[in-house]
Parts: C-alpha cells; sequence; structure tokens
C-alpha cells in the first residue's frame, strides 16, 4: 500500500498512515497463522489506516418494522425439519476464556446447572437426540488455542463422544494494535497479551482454513445451526430447521425483541436500499449512542443463533476468494485487559451475524426469549444458579413451571454491585451455599457487600444496600419481599 495513498470514506478525504502490514505478517507467520488469515487481516489493516471507524450511522441503519414470527410459522415446517436432521451440525462458539468474570479456563467449564458445566449440558442434549432419534447429529465445538487443551480434557469424560466428523476445529489468533503507532503491540511481562481472537466473523474463514467445511459436505451434512456456547436457550428446533429447508433460506438469524436489559446488544436494521444488516454497539458513532439503546426505534437484537445452508456458504466463499468483507468493528481498549494504565491498542473484529448482508436471500426470525439465555456476567450466572430454571430429562434449560411473576416467561432482573461481585470467586463468596429461591422474584439489586446465608428467599422486587465497611450478612432461612 502507498504511504502516500488517499481514501474518501464517510465522505470526507482521508490520508493513509504509514503500513507496518510486514511486521504483522512476519509475527502471524511466525505464530502458524495461514495466509489466508493473514491476508485477511491486511484487508482490515488498510481500512484502519485509511481512517475506518468501523461506524454505521442512523442513514444506513434504519428500524426494521416487521418480521416473520417463529410461533406463526406452519406445523408443516417441523416435518421438514425432522427430514433434515440427518443432514444437520450443530456448532458451538467455543473460544471465551471468561477473563471478564475472573476465570482463566474456557467459560464453556463453569458449572451452570445441577453441578453441570456448559459444555456438560450441551454435549448431554446432542447425545440425548442421537438415542432418541437415531440421526448421527455431530457436535462441533469452534474452540481458541486458550481453549482447547482443557476442552478436549472435560470431552474425555463423554466415552461415548464420538462422530463421523472432528469434534473441533480452531479459530485464529490477530496481533493487537498500538493505537499511537499503528505498529503491531508489545507487552513483553505477557506476551500472549499482544493477541487478540478476531471476533465470531472469524467462522467462515475458519471453517475453510481448519477443513472442516469441506470435511462436513464430504460427509453429506447440509445445515448448519450455531449459537454460542454460553446460550443454554439456543436448542437445535426441528421448525425452524424445516422453515430453513423448505423455503431454501440460505442465511437465518434468530432475533428476539429488545428489551432494557439487552438495549447495548448488536441490533438488527435495515438498509435503505432493503438489505438486512447487523449493528453492533461500537459500530456506532458515539453521537448516536441514545438513539442506538432506544429499544422502540431498533426493535429486534441478535441472539446469535445463526442457520446457514453449507452448500450455500461453500459457493458464496469460493466467488469471494474465501474472504467475506464483513463490516470492521475496531475496539480500543488497554493491551492487558487486567490493567486500565497499559498501552491502548486497536482489536480489529468482526461479527459472524453481519454476514447477513452478504448472503442473497438471507433472512432474520423472531424468536422467544427463551432461545437467548446467556450468561456475561455473573448477574446471568446467579439466575441460572437458581430455582428460577430447571434442566428436563432432554437436559433442556427451561424456566420453572413453578414461576408466575410478571411478565411471564421471563426471568428476574438482577443487577449486583461489580465491585462485590464481578468475579467468580467474589460471587462463590457471597452466596457459599448457592443462589437463593428467586422463583418469585421480578428484580433484585445489590449495592455493597451483601452475604447471603442458606435457604434465603428473595420476592417481589428487591433492593439491599449495604454502605457500611463491614459485610451484611443475610441469615439463614431469611424471607426478604420487595415491592
Amino acid at each position: 500500500m502507498d504511504q502516500h495513498q488517499s481514501h474518501k470514506m464517510h465522505g470526507r478525504q482521508l490520508t493513509a498512515r504509514p503500513s507496518y502490514f510486514e511486521q504483522f505478517a512476519a509475527k502471524m507467520r511466525a505464530a502458524g497463522q495461514p495466509e489466508l488469515a493473514i491476508d485477511i487481516f491486511h484487508f482490515y489493516y488498510d481500512q484502519l489506516l485509511a481512517g475506518a471507524t468501523g461506524y454505521i450511522d442512523r442513514r444506513e441503519a434504519l428500524p426494521v418494522r416487521a418480521l416473520p414470527n417463529y410461533e406463526e410459522l406452519s406445523k408443516r415446517y417441523e416435518t421438514a425439519g425432522a427430514d433434515a436432521l440427518e443432514r444437520t451440525v450443530i456448532l458451538k462458539l467455543n473460544g471465551g476464556l471468561g477473563t471478564s468474570m475472573g476465570m482463566s479456563g474456557p467459560k464453556s467449564l463453569l458449572p451452570v446447572k445441577d453441578e453441570l458445566t456448559f459444555l456438560d449440558v450441551i454435549v448431554r442434549q446432542a447425545l440425548h437426540l442421537r438415542r432418541t432419534t437415531g440421526i448421527r447429529l455431530p457436535l462441533v465445538l469452534m474452540n481458541s488455542v486458550s481453549t482447547r487443551p482443557a476442552t478436549e480434557a472435560a470431552l474425555a469424560r463423554y466415552p461415548d463422544f464420538h462422530q463421523d466428523i472432528p469434534v473441533d476445529f480452531v479459530q485464529h489468533w490477530k496481533p493487537k494494535i498500538d493505537k499511537k503507532t499503528l505498529q503491531p503491540a508489545t507487552w513483553p511481562v505477557d506476551p500472549e497479551k499482544e493477541w487478540c481472537p478476531p471476533g465470531h466473523g472469524d467462522i467462515y474463514v475458519s471453517l475453510i482454513t481448519s477443513g472442516m467445511l469441506d470435511a462436513m459436505l464430504n460427509a453429506g451434512y447440509e445445515y448448519l445451526f450455531v449459537s454460542n456456547s454460553d446460550n443454554l436457550g439456543a436448542l437445535l428446533d426441528t421448525r425452524i430447521l424445516g422453515y430453513l429447508a423448505a423455503e431454501r433460506i440460505p442465511f437465518l438469524m434468530e432475533v428476539a425483541n429488545r428489551t432494557l436489559a439487552d438495549n447495548k446488544g448488536g441490533h438488527l436494521s435495515v438498509r435503505p436500499d432493503g438489505q438486512l444488516i447487523l449493528r453492533e454497539l461500537s459500530q456506532c458513532p458515539p453521537e448516536e449512542r441514545e438513539m442506538f439503546q432506544d429499544i422502540n426505534r431498533y426493535r429486534y437484537f441478535n441472539t446469535n443463533n445463526l442457520w446457514l445452508h453449507l452448500p450455500t456458504v461453500y459457493e458464496v466463499m469460493r466467488r469471494s476468494g474465501s474472504r467475506l468483507e464483513l463490516p470492521l468493528i475496531r475496539n480500543e481498549k488497554p493491551v492487558d485487559p487486567t490493567d486500565p494504565e497499559s498501552p491502548r491498542v486497536y482489536q480489529l473484529e468482526t461479527a459472524m451475524g453481519s454476514a447477513i448482508a452478504l448472503f442473497e436471500g438471507a433472512q432474520a426470525l423472531r424468536v422467544p426469549r427463551m432461545r437467548f439465555v446467556p450468561v456475561k456476567k455473573n448477574n446471568d450466572l446467579l439466575i441460572l444458579w437458581s430455582d428460577v430454571y430447571e434442566l428436563t430429562e432432554e437436559c433442556h434449560l427451561r424456566l420453572s413451571p413453578a414461576r408466575h411473576t410478571y411478565p411471564l416467561h421471563r426471568p428476574p432482573l438482577v443487577k449486583l454491585d461489580e465491585r462485590y461481585y464481578g468475579m467468580i470467586d467474589d460471587l462463590r463468596r457471597r452466596f457459599p451455599h448457592g443462589a437463593p429461591s428467586l422463583i418469585e422474584c421480578t428484580s433484585l439489586t445489590v449495592e455493597g457487600d451483601v452475604r447471603f446465608g442458606r435457604n434465603v428467599a428473595i420476592k417481589g422486587a428487591v433492593r439491599l444496600v449495604n454502605d457500611g465497611a463491614e459485610p451484611l450478612v443475610i441469615e439463614d432461612g431469611a424471607v426478604i419481599t420487595g415491592g
């Protein structure tokens, strides 16, 4: 790239800064990254040099007014879905370490329900379906280099878990970029922190470079259901699968109605030309953040549950030279996430859901909220630990039938003070006997250091505040009722 080259972006002329790409390429090759991944990093690095922010403003992200509704899908789709099961693969994104929750290992190995981890539940769901339907139904994990070893060890506890395609593949790594110099970031005290995952948009390239897409197609698989490993609401659904198959939809995104709890999540939008797109918070211009979070304007958020027609994915990747030009997400962070004062870096990422704009005939489907039960913070984890949810015989997560609070079919809203409950060890220390009963709770807010005894019950809307220096202890058997 000519360092004097100019680019016109967002209606203004920008002069490119000097490129240090060869330094990045050498670093990636030394780490064993494939040439295709290096080429794609080059594509986004050039955008950064040209001044790209990744912003999508309100003129290009218009509200979506109406979508097909899961509850209104014809029952005939369930028959079509049952017929397509034999040609379907479940894929879970499993690259997260849960560092934001104070974990050092794979997030999917965190116990979440009845002493079972996310991975335990996911594997048992797949094994149950295989036994009851007689189909092969592979479960594939997209790991990172950090999650793969521990995940493999955990899977070894299931000797009957085997299949005709590999159980996992590994996503790529990208170097972090020093914000001041735009050269490769360095952090000698912990060189691993010089690297970052490229976002789950890397799935399409990783499917190619790992050989996993070829393996799926060669084994006769046609459909792929993708979701996050920390979302136990994302169950294989034959009605949605049948809708995908019968209507020959190449790419389907599950979306749900936005609430205040997810007003910062990526939302579905539509371009002026009618093309559906996904916009993440980091792609929103700062002056439009308030509008971005308006749940009445932007009504649907991306659950990150996606359905893909594999032959179409293969063809689209072939035509693009195996490079989908997904919209850039430019994230600015400290090079060491545990040290806010460490040098600022750029992480160049993409979102897999943004491919909705690149597949002709792609659609979005509004689904029930129960298909989105993520664990992003300890707030979410405490709800899963509690009696609000239960595991069925099929190892499906569901709201307890005994829960009758309003609004119906919703878990309570839990907000725990980040100073005292932000890390997993903090949560365990303050809930040594597990979660309190939340079956009759609509909301729980905890401010300050509060420690919970055994068999505590929270009912209604409760706010607990401790302004003192010593912990506030909730005694065993206490019943706390709010408005």
